[in-house]
């Protein structure tokens, strides 16, 4: 049985990731990219899917406790044995030429027998390697994929696993590296542990050292009086947000996944498991915005690069995400022999919604790119033409229904939130020609905005209650509608917002934790049930702050925080009947949606908040 999800800690090198235990087994990682296939997969099975487990032999006796060193992802666990204490260090060097595990285990007092076991199962479990004994190491290849192990004392094969034994005593120090390489090509050279780690640990700090996270001067009228407080209450928050949003980052291409994982599921035991691990374009504008907010101008080029990479071609042909190199071909299938998390079937890989048409994304990425115009961020010559082609699109596809944000799987609707981001679409093709002089049919396009203004005004609003509606003609919300004010459609304050506010606070909290939408009511295709969404939280979060609800901000702010792991990060949702995180992690839009939650509070706010221009 895997751990509780937030049990595990993220390693990486900008280019996969890996999932390590308070156990101190690695029980998920894919080489050599985030979505390639895995090679240790026990979390979504059992220690037979893969793993590799360095931990002392009476770890039920242990004490343990962990962190991150600094700004990095070189993670120290602790194990204080009744016999003595001892220290795994685990990272993913940055800057080595293939995908690398180190794990270097030291005695800090005391004498701790440990145990070693090492299951290789490549291909998400499918395919059992060929393992052969090597000077110095040993090697396992199955088709084109190789892992050399150095180490002393190594593992000795049983039943198709490696297991092994030792003792560290005070001052001892031992290391072991897992690399991975092309079968193909001759394995790599021993590796310089410690100037790995000084590397990797510089790189790290270097990156975090570039965030600006003080406050804005002004904040928002109406928000949170206390905005140095509360920037000094969240900022380590958003310094360790900002850095999963960096690892999630694959180094070469700037594509971010929205996830480290696939399938982990949002509700224990259901059906509703999905894989993250591709590049949503709404994940990488959003990424983009805070970076830009944060003192990142120069990293977010290669995030507005990526997008532009992305979306490039033929307008009609845009997908909603890509693989990391802006891949187009993800096809869904089911992997029936991994049992899954918690008996939690299917185990997907790939994303059926890449064929989805959801009318929100060009909208994102608008908004992205004229927030990232705004800042300074050089466009190329390209860009401009390019965004022109995604209004043409998007005026093709006026008034078709779409599968929305959450990206269901049911019938197609009019989705207010999907119609106000193509009026945000609209509405940042207007400022370009307005506030930016770029040239563009100003008069079609401001046409269209205020017109679809009316029809949301209209069609989106429930007008018994005067708040805005999941979809035109329902009666029931939606948590994404927290984003209207977001996006310049309406104050947050407006008294439709207020009202959306209160029937979301009526509808959909349960627990004081706020659900997407109703699954009960069918919309989304799916068997009913899911956990609160913590991305939805942190919006109204936001949308407190902004109104006035300091307290209540505040209140929700703090409870949201506690439900990270001892380590900062996030999962998709929370489980509050049995505490402990749902859905795949870290999921960047928790993070992303903390780091707007804070800034509002702070009144470091983001030039997006500004309101739309009406000219």
């Amino acid at each position: 049985m895997p751990l509780p999800i937030e049990d595990y800690a993220l390693i990486g090198d900008c280019r996969t990731a890996a999932l390590v235990g308070r156990d101190g087994s690695i029980d998920w990682l894919c080489l050599p990219r985030f979505d390639s296939a895995s090679v240790f997969a026990a979390l979504l099975g059992t220690p037979e899917h893969g793993r590799w487990q360095i931990a002392p032999a009476a770890l039920e006796e242990a004490r343990v406790q962990r962190r991150y060193r600094g700004d990095t992802f070189v993670l120290e666990t602790t194990f204080e044995t009744p016999a003595g204490t001892a220290r795994v260090t685990d990272l993913m060097p940055i800057g080595s030429d293939y995908p690398l595990l180190i794990r270097r285990v030291e005695g800090l007092a005391g004498s701790v027998r440990m145990t070693q076991e090492l299951v290789l199962r490549f291909g998400y479990a499918e395919a059992l390697p060929w393992v052969r004994r090597v000077d110095g190491g040993l090697i396992a290849a199955a088709g084109p994929d190789a892992l050399l192990l150095r180490g002393d004392p190594l593992p000795v094969a049983a039943d198709h696993r490696h297991r092994g034994e030792f003792t560290v005593a005070d001052g001892d120090r031992l290391d072991f590296t897992l690399a991975w390489y092309p079968s193909y090509r001759p394995a790599p050279g021993p590796v310089d542990v410690d100037a790995a780690l000084v590397r990797t640990e510089d790189w790290w700090q270097d990156w975090s050292d570039k965030s600006d996270c003080g406050p804005g001067t002004t904040g928002p009228a109406g928000g949170a009086a206390a905005g140095g407080e509360a920037h000094d209450r969240y900022a380590a928050a958003v310094h360790r947000s900002l850095l999963v949003l960096r690892a999630l980052t694959h180094a070469e291409t700037g594509g971010i996944v929205a996830a480290a994982t696939t399938s982990l599921p949002e509700a224990f035991g259901g059906p509703r498991n999905w894989d993250y691990r591709y590049s949503w374009l709404r994940d990488a504008a959003l990424t983009l915005e805070a970076l830009l907010a944060h003192g990142y101008s120069a990293e977010a080029v290669a995030w507005r690069d990526w997008l532009l990479r992305a979306v490039a071609g033929d307008p009609e042909d845009i997908q909603i995400m890509y693989g990391l190199a802006g891949e187009r071909d993800l096809p869904e299938r089911e992997l029936s022999w991994l049992p899954g998390y918690a008996g939690s079937t299917p185990v997907r890989v790939g994303n059926g919604a890449v064929d989805q048409f959801q009318a929100d994304v060009i909208g994102e990425v608008m908004v992205a790119l004229d927030l990232a115009r705004r800042g300074g961020v050089p466009h190329p010559g390209h860009a401009w033409p390019l965004q022109r082609a995604l209004l043409d699109r998007a005026r093709s596809t006026l008034g078709r229904p779409d599968s929305g944000i959450w990206e269901i799987r049911g019938e197609p609707r009019r989705f207010t939130h999907s119609a106000v981001m193509t009026w945000a679409a609209f509405d940042r093709g207007v400022r370009g020609v307005v506030d930016h002089g770029l040239p563009g049919p100003v008069d079609e396009w401001r046409r269209i905005r205020d017109d679809l203004r009316a029809e949301i005004d209209e069609s989106g609003v429930d007008h018994d209650r005067r708040c805005f509606t999941q979809y035109y003609g329902s009666h029931g919300v939606d948590a994404a509608l927290l984003q209207l004010p977001q996006v310049g459609f309406c104050a947050p304050d407006d008294p439709r917002m207020l009202a959306t506010v209160t029937a979301i606070e009526t509808e959909l909290i349960n627990d004081g934790l706020v659900h997407r939408y109703r699954t009960e009511r069918g919309v989304d295709g799916l068997p009913p049930g899911e956990y609160p969404f913590l991305a939805c939280n942190f919006w109204l979060v936001e949308q407190y702050a902004l109104t006035g609800r300091t307290a209540d901000a505040v209140t929700l702010m703090d409870r949201l925080l506690s439900f990270a792991n001892d380590l900062g990060l996030l999962s998709e949702e929370y489980d509050p009947a049995g505490r402990r995180q749902a859905g795949n992690t870290p999921q960047a839009l928790s993070h992303l949606a903390l780091i707007r939650a804070a800034d509002a509070l702070s009144g470091h706010q983001a030039p997006l908040h500004q309101p739309s221009c009406q000219n």
